[in-house]
């Protein structure tokens, strides 16, 4: 699908000014070809082809080649003249389509960040965007695991493979660390820090951050490096990054899905638990111990405070329990003696 010349402009602004990772621009660039989609077929109703002219495709065609050029020029007009009501048309016409709250609130969000680069580059006076509030989600708590369930889960990788020890330093670095999967798949052999007992990690927008990690966590690293030495392949494995796949390249996002999978089986566990459940529990273990909420931020690299204060929602239950043991003036449990 074609990428118009304002919209390539601002893909082009999020990559190399922003930062931004692959995957979060294709979530930009898939939200933008949709409202341009909506404001083509919205103008095709208000305007109609003259009889015995065929309107020109939205994407140009093999057949009529200047037809992308064209529609480019009348859709980027309609961008820039787009109002307050355009914007709540297109909101209502999520809606209709029965798209999700969280779905429709991430799309508004792609259209407030367009419009707001487009102000500052002087190719509109104000955003439409601005006077819309984001719908009011529902809460929703991230899902974690209770500590001993992480250590069934960490226990299912055999130990005495080159893949099992690899999958058991995966999981004990993503919950050891608290590290985004992108993040993991990231590291190179350089960044484990043995001696300081540290990561390098670069996070988002290409972030960089030094994060700690745990005796376990490097202990199975130490491990899985030492099976990959002495394998009589390793010579052709990737140099640079520290997981590699059977064919020694750098593992990807996807595969490490799939390996959590296969021992989340193993364990009986939620098959909704993702890579990203470890990450969650990893701040919330660390809430229900003690640590402070500027750290957990810090170590999880988050830029906003509020990103973080999700997981004080889940320590309630844990601060309840403290406050019945510690306070004096709560009520003992009832009795449920029958004898008078």
């Amino acid at each position: 699908m074609q990428e118009y010349p304002i919209i390539k402009e601002f893909l082009d602004y999020l990559a190399y000014e922003k930062h931004f990772s692959n995957h979060t621009i294709k979530c930009y660039s898939a939200d933008l070809q949709q409202y341009v989609a909506y404001l083509h077929a919205q103008a095709d109703q208000r305007t109609p082809a003259p009889d015995g002219q065929i309107t020109p495709p939205p994407y140009g065609s093999a057949t009529n080649p200047g037809a992308a050029t064209a529609v480019a020029i009348d859709l980027t007009k309609l961008i820039l003249q787009a109002d307050v009501n355009v914007i709540r048309a297109f909101l209502a016409h999520l809606s209709q389509e029965n798209y999700s709250k969280a779905t429709t609130a991430r799309k508004l969000a792609t259209l407030r960040s367009f419009y707001k680069f487009l102000v500052r580059r002087g190719r509109i006076e104000t955003s439409p965007v601005s006077a819309i509030r984001t719908p009011k989600q529902e809460k929703r708590l991230p899902l974690f695991l209770e500590p001993e369930q992480v250590t069934v889960l960490l226990n299912c990788p055999p130990r005495n493979t080159l893949l099992g020890a690899r999958d058991r330093a995966i999981l004990e670095t993503l919950y050891g660390s608290g590290l985004r999967v992108s993040e993991l798949v990231a590291l190179n052999l350089a960044d484990v820090d043995f001696l300081g007992e540290v990561l390098h990690i670069r996070g988002k927008g290409k972030k960089e951050r030094l994060a700690p990690i745990g005796t376990p966590a490097l202990q199975s690293i130490q491990r899985y490096l030492s099976f990959r030495d002495s394998d009589p392949r390793k010579d052709t494995f990737d140099q640079q990054a520290l997981f590699i796949n059977k064919h020694g390249q750098r593992l990807s996002t996807r595969s490490v899905r799939r390996k959590l999978d296969k021992y989340l089986l193993q364990a009986g566990l939620d098959p909704r638990i993702s890579p990203h459940t470890l990450r969650h529990s990893f701040a919330t273990h660390m809430l229900n111990n003690g640590a402070d909420l500027r750290v957990v931020q810090e170590l999880l690299g988050h830029q906003s405070l509020s990103t973080t204060q999700v997981y004080t929602h889940l320590t309630t239950q844990k601060m309840k329990e403290t406050y019945d043991e510690a306070h004096p003036r709560t009520p003992p449990p009832p009795d449920t003696s029958t004898d008078f």
